[in-house]
């Protein structure tokens, strides 16, 4: 296989300052609103990057699933290999990689818990697979397919009617310091502005791509 052939010109569109929303929540829901009307698959795939206590980082594709002013929400078991990084070093990163439409958006910011209430509510709006599986998996830890069998059969029997939140399962929102919007575009010569977050608002600024 020829790796150092592939590649693929970029040109679909470009990226202008005067392309900008007035702030980076603001401009992520107009890429996020086109990636879905483009029909992405799982548009709202990111890959959440955390640091160790040995300083070595790790990555995962977990799903966006809150937006707002405070940032971007998500859900997953706090004993997980994330969680624990996360309550070591609340600093991280995300990536949504839309190759389809030639777009990156890259986030640096803060992760802190979300509330109990947000949890729960989320949690209630699972499909009811999902909600008996995160009793099951205790994320991260060693298991074998059978022993995870056997503990999804043991919560569907524990809990026939409704699925109570585990104690582990939890949810973080990501605070952007700094938000990259990235387009690709021909020659290698791609569209990359940065918000970062200042007293009293944002500024903006071009990076060489």
């Amino acid at each position: 296989m020829d790796l150092a052939g592939l590649r693929e010109e970029y040109g679909r569109a470009g990226l202008d300052e005067a392309d900008l929303a007035p702030d980076p929540v603001e401009m992520f829901r107009r890429w996020m609103q086109e990636s879905v009307e483009a029909g992405l698959h799982e548009p709202n795939a990111m890959v959440v990057s955390t640091v160790g206590a040995d300083g070595a980082p790790s990555s995962r594709m977990v799903l966006l699933k809150g937006l707002s002013e405070d940032g971007f929400v998500f859900y997953t078991n706090t004993g997980s290999r994330k969680g624990v990084e996360l309550a070591g070093n609340p600093r991280c990163a995300l990536l949504f990689p839309w190759h389809p439409l030639e777009r990156q958006v890259r986030v640096d910011g803060f992760a802190t818990p979300v509330s109990a209430d947000a949890v729960a509510a989320y949690f209630a709006v699972r499909p009811r697979g999902s909600r008996l599986g995160a009793h099951a998996s205790h994320q991260s830890r060693l298991t074998t397919r059978e022993e995870l069998a056997a503990a999804y059969a043991e919560a569907e029997a524990r809990y026939p009617g409704d699925v109570p939140v585990p104690e582990e399962w939890g949810g973080y929102v990501v605070r952007p310091e700094a938000v990259e919007f990235w387009q690709g575009r021909p020659g290698r010569m791609h569209d990359r502005l940065v918000y970062r977050r200042a007293e009293g608002g944002w500024v903006t600024e071009r990076l060489a791509p």
